[in-house]
């Protein structure tokens, strides 16, 4: 302990008030464990603060914009004005909200807040430094901890977020005023998500990626519907590139990039597929041929690294791995057994919901619980236009796994409730063991994906076959329907759509 430090003690203590780190707290506070929760910016982390929520805040204002604008086939005329001052106002309203609640939802839990930066002294304690001068510090004991400090995005080299014209997706979702043009870096979710936002209010968008398409990791098919609707959007996509610098230009700023190599190229996708990419690409254009964009703004979409730098690990005896991710077992303990990590600095996947759970399993097997992680049913969303949503294995990982999948499949084209709100394009995917029936995974890309994704999600988790959802009426006429109408697809009785 630093002389002068106050010293504390808890049962559990948790370091970062993300969706990871606060669900843990309020668990564990609920299973009566003396908790403290140490958070050194704001409550709800990135994702309530200036990621999911406030991404998605502005995804429907940018939506309800351009629909308003884009409805002369449904009888409505309309020129919609965009104040992004006045959207972004809105959307740190919402925000405010939530994490607001946050901080009441701890304490009526019992938790003892902290605010300040945490680090470890020690296998059993932490040393605490407030913000601001003369804050001072103190040392805070505990029997238990847990790690929820979350990812930050990716610097790349030549873009500083530190320099005003290029931004990071939490800068481009606190503008205060629309740029008219933009280069984006990166076609993965935030990239996709972010173009289609500017996009649709009015910004000319170039997404340049190293990859031959957009959303790494998911099937082509899905791919190509968000592609092609982010292309009639305006968005112009420079597959095969990489983005090498940036300068002032006469009226704004000139992003260079560059085409690139081959091995480069096959390295960044792990296989033959990107090589194929690049040269599809680049067609004739030589390997590190130059090629820049002017704009107002550039955007660095290239993904987010764990936070784990700042809490010297070493003291608590925890080495991360090469990518900076804490390695967990499937209770989320670390290689110490009093010490868990949960989130984004547990590893992949990233997502917000994922460090919720296992916050939650943490709480529990500290307060003696048999809890333990389950990894069959996470669900994603990608909340583009159309939004994509997943869960479960693939056909291919299904054929990997050792299953015979069979596959059922809906468009949305054929959904009388798709058809009326106009949004028509996309599907329904469901994976099942022929064998046994059972569900395995489902892909759907189109509206409210994000939503119907989590009807196979709970399938899965409870071992539902294809006939218990087959067989389950669902209320007409719903897009839900559309995961009841795959999956007697699959069976070989759909009614409205013709059999394999």
């Amino acid at each position: 302990m630093v002389v002068g430090d106050i010293a504390t003690g808890t049962d559990v203590l948790v370091i970062g008030a993300g969706p990871g780190g606060y669900v843990a707290a309020i668990r564990a506070g609920q299973l009566d464990l003396d908790v403290t929760l140490v958070e050194k910016e704001a409550y709800g982390g990135s994702c309530l603060n200036h990621g999911c929520i406030p991404s998605k805040a502005m995804i429907t204002a940018a939506d309800v914009a351009h629909e308003a604008g884009n409805a002369e086939e449904m009888g409505v005329h309309a020129d919609p004005a965009v104040d992004l001052a006045k959207m972004v106002e809105w959307k740190d309203g919402v925000v405010d909200q939530l994490t607001s609640g946050v901080e009441k939802l701890n304490k009526g839990n019992g938790v003892n807040l902290i605010e300040g930066r945490a680090e470890f002294a020690d296998e059993n304690s932490v040393r605490v430094a407030h913000g601001g001068e003369g804050q001072g510090s103190e040392t805070v004991e505990f029997e238990h901890a847990i790690i929820a400090t979350g990812s930050r995005p990716i610097e790349i080299p030549g873009f500083s977020f530190d320099d005003e014209p290029v931004l990071s997706s939490r800068d481009a979702l606190a503008l205060d005023s629309l740029p008219d043009s933009m280069v984006v870096v990166g076609a993965g979710y935030i990239g996709m998500e972010l173009s289609t936002v500017f996009a649709k209010l009015g910004t000319d968008v170039t997404v340049v990626e190293m990859l031959d398409d957009v959303l790494p990791g998911y099937e082509d098919d899905v791919k190509r519907i968000v592609r092609k609707r982010a292309e009639s959007l305006g968005i112009d996509f420079r597959f095969g590139r990489t983005a090498s610098g940036w300068e002032e230009a006469d009226d704004g700023i000139r992003v260079a990039t560059e085409a690139m190599e081959e091995e480069a190229a096959a390295e960044a996708d792990g296989g033959s597929e990107a090589r194929s990419a690049s040269d599809e690409s680049s067609g004739d254009e030589p390997r590190g041929a130059t090629e820049t964009f002017d704009a107002d703004k550039v955007l660095v979409a290239v993904g987010r690294q764990p936070v784990t730098d700042t809490l010297n690990l070493e003291a608590a005896g925890i080495e991360p791995n090469d990518d900076g991710f804490i390695e967990t077992d499937d209770r989320a303990r670390t290689e110490k057994e009093h010490i868990f990590a949960v989130g984004d600095v547990a590893g992949e996947p990233m997502l917000a919901h994922k460090g919720s759970k296992e916050g939650e399993v943490a709480a529990e097997v500290i307060a003696g619980e048999p809890a333990a992680l389950d990894y069959q049913a996470i669900p994603a969303a990608v909340f583009t236009d159309p939004e994509v949503g997943t869960v479960g294995l693939t056909e291919a990982e299904a054929e990997e796994a050792g299953f015979s999948p069979v596959v059922g499949q809906f468009p949305f084209r054929a959904s009388g409730r798709a058809l009326t709100t106009g949004d028509s394009e996309g599907f329904v995917r469901v994976v099942a063991d022929e064998d046994s029936g059972f569900v395995l995974g489902a892909q759907i890309v189109g509206p409210e994906a994000s939503e119907l994704v989590a009807e196979i999600g709970l399938a899965i988790e409870m071992g539902a076959t294809l006939e218990d959802v087959a067989s389950t009426v669902h209320t007409h006429p719903t897009l839900a329907e559309g995961v009841m109408e795959a999956c007697e697809n699959a069976l070989g009785h759909a009614i409205h759509t013709l059999n394999r």
